[in-house]
């Protein structure tokens, strides 16, 4: 996978960014409400292009979701009411189908500025963050953007049964290139605390990674019930990283008013790397919203993670 940013985007996107989101206003939940238009054809890709982001639901009744295993790296972030939601990140292949997909948040595209113009997948935002996606360095790909690439699974309920369909919008995947995340891979540095388990809460929800040596992975439980796919093998990642940010209300809130939190990934701090059984301390640190996050050990090295995919668990910083 790749090991930094890359040199692809120049200060205008970062300055951009930043306005972006700097500004904000307040209201309550709503749907992208444009009218359908025809979807465009998939896009070519090359490696070091832009990777596809989705939104992907993580209640109970969303699970279990589609596509999981295939991506390269896994964000879980806090939402309303203290439950959780996760960006799947796709660059090295794209399964069949992605979901189910959910809405978006302000603080997704401070996350996704470290990609090169991510393709992001959501279902719908609220209706005053549109003009902030709609300026942002992301190709926004919402149902109304690209109703072909998208479909209702019959079997569930709604909200929880919409999917993706990520060949109806790349031609291909664009590569590890695209992986312009800042992190370093390589063998497991020296030291480390062994350790068999860890659990990171949020008010109303908690992730378990627990070591698998058969699988030289984390097997995942989320509140408690093991980690499947519909689609694929139980995702066992080589790389877990509990990454201690600031997690703040926004300016947003849900039709039950429930402040949306706003998760702040520039900037610098505390972090956990869990791999190949042992947990190591380390400092995360992305001073631009367009630069990757680097992961440093106490030594002042970087901190290695292994091949294979990522698991990021956004924690409140005590």
């Amino acid at each position: 996978m790749g090991t930094g940013r890359g040199a692809r985007r120049g200060a205008v996107t970062a300055v951009v960014l930043a306005a972006l989101l700097a500004s904000g206003c307040g209201g309550h939940g709503g749907r992208h409400d444009r009218g359908p238009v025809p979807t465009r054809p998939p896009a070519s890709t090359a490696a070091g292009g832009s990777p596809l982001a989705v939104k992907i639901d993580n209640v109970p009744a969303a699970r279990p979701q589609t596509g999981l295993d295939a991506a390269d790296v896994v964000y879980a972030e806090q939402v309303e009411g203290g439950l959780s939601r996760l960006m799947a990140v796709y660059a090295s292949r794209l399964p069949d189908a992605v979901g189910p997909v959910r809405s978006a948040r302000e603080s997704d595209l401070e996350l996704l500025g470290q990609f090169d113009r991510p393709y992001l997948a959501f279902s719908g935002v609220q209706r005053k963050l549109l003009p902030l996606i709609g300026q942002a360095p992301v190709r926004p790909e919402s149902p109304e953007e690209a109703p072909g690439a998208y479909y209702r699974d019959s079997a569930r309920a709604a909200p929880h049964n919409l999917y993706l369909r990520p060949a109806r919008l790349l031609r291909s995947a664009p590569g590890e290139g695209a992986l312009t995340t800042g992190f370093h891979y390589g063998p497991a540095p020296a030291g480390g605390t062994p350790v068999a388990s860890r659990t990171v809460r949020y008010p109303a929800a908690r992730f378990t990674f627990s070591w698998s040596a058969a699988r030289h992975g984390w097997l995942i439980a989320m509140d408690g019930t093991p980690t499947v796919t519909a689609d694929g093998p139980r995702p066992a990642p080589p790389t877990v990283v509990v990454q201690y940010v600031g997690i703040r209300d926004s300016r947003y809130h849900d039709v039950l008013g429930n402040p949306t939190p706003y998760t702040e990934t520039v900037g610098s701090g505390r972090a956990e790397v869990l791999r190949d059984g042992r947990a190591f301390a380390a400092t995360w640190s992305r001073p631009a919203a367009n630069d990757g996050t680097t992961f440093t050990a106490a030594d002042g090295a970087p901190l290695a993670l292994a091949a294979g995919q990522v698991w990021v668990v956004f924690a409140r910083a005590g």
